[in-house]
């Protein structure tokens, strides 16, 4: 099956915002949780924000929570992370992940498909 595809990163300066897309292969209208992970230099990649199974359940990061928005278009088959206020800490390669019923929503390990995902640089 088709993997995922992100596309939306870029450079942007601290206090600015990103809007992110993920074209979701077909799975926006089945049982798939479909979410953002991001990895930083040097550090593991980490859970940012999913939508849940049924569509409709989100759930955040601390560390976004209150400047990340997930959101879903259906009809256009796609997943969007509005981040706002970005930090320099928020730099990383950001992924979009899905994952079949019904592991654990946070842990990378349990999405199935990845994309190649693309870079946010937050300069100080």
């Amino acid at each position: 099956q088709a993997q995922p595809v992100e596309s939306g990163g870029g450079l942007v300066q601290a206090g600015g915002s990103l809007r992110l897309s993920c074209a979701a292969s077909g799975r926006t209208n089945s049982n798939y949780a479909i979410g953002w992970f991001r990895r930083a230099p040097g550090k593991e990649r980490e859970f940012v924000a999913v939508f849940g199974w049924s569509g409709i359940h989100t759930y955040y990061a601390g560390s976004v929570k209150g400047r990340f928005t997930i959101s879903r278009d259906n009809a256009k088959d796609s997943v969007f992370l509005q981040m706002n206020n970005l930090k320099p800490e928020d730099t990383a390669v950001y992924y979009c992940a899905v994952q079949k019923c019904c592991g654990q929503l946070y842990s990378s390990h349990e999405y199935d498909y990845w994309g190649q995902g693309t870079q946010v640089t937050v300069s100080s």
